[in-house]
C-alpha cells in the first residue's frame, strides 16, 4: 500500500491535538485592531475547536497528524 497524501491547504490551517481535537487560528487579528474591543481581541487570541462531521473530514485528509 503506498503512502497517503496529506492535503497541503489543510495542514497549513488546522492542527490535531494529542486528544484528537481539531484546532484552528481565528481570523481578525491582522490589522484594524484599534476599533476592536479588548474582550473581542482576547477571544480571537484563543484557538478555535472544530467538532462533528467537519472534524472527521479534516482528520481524513490529514492521515499522519
Amino acid at each position: 500500500m503506498p503512502k497517503m497524501k496529506t492535503h497541503s491547504a489543510t495542514k497549513k490551517r488546522f492542527k490535531v491535538t494529542g486528544s484528537g481535537k481539531v484546532t484552528f487560528k481565528k481570523s481578525g487579528r491582522a490589522h484594524k485592531l484599534t476599533c476592536k474591543n479588548s474582550k473581542r481581541l482576547r477571544k480571537l487570541k484563543l484557538d478555535g475547536v472544530i467538532t462533528g462531521p467537519i472534524a472527521a473530514h479534516i482528520k481524513k485528509v490529514l492521515p499522519y497528524a
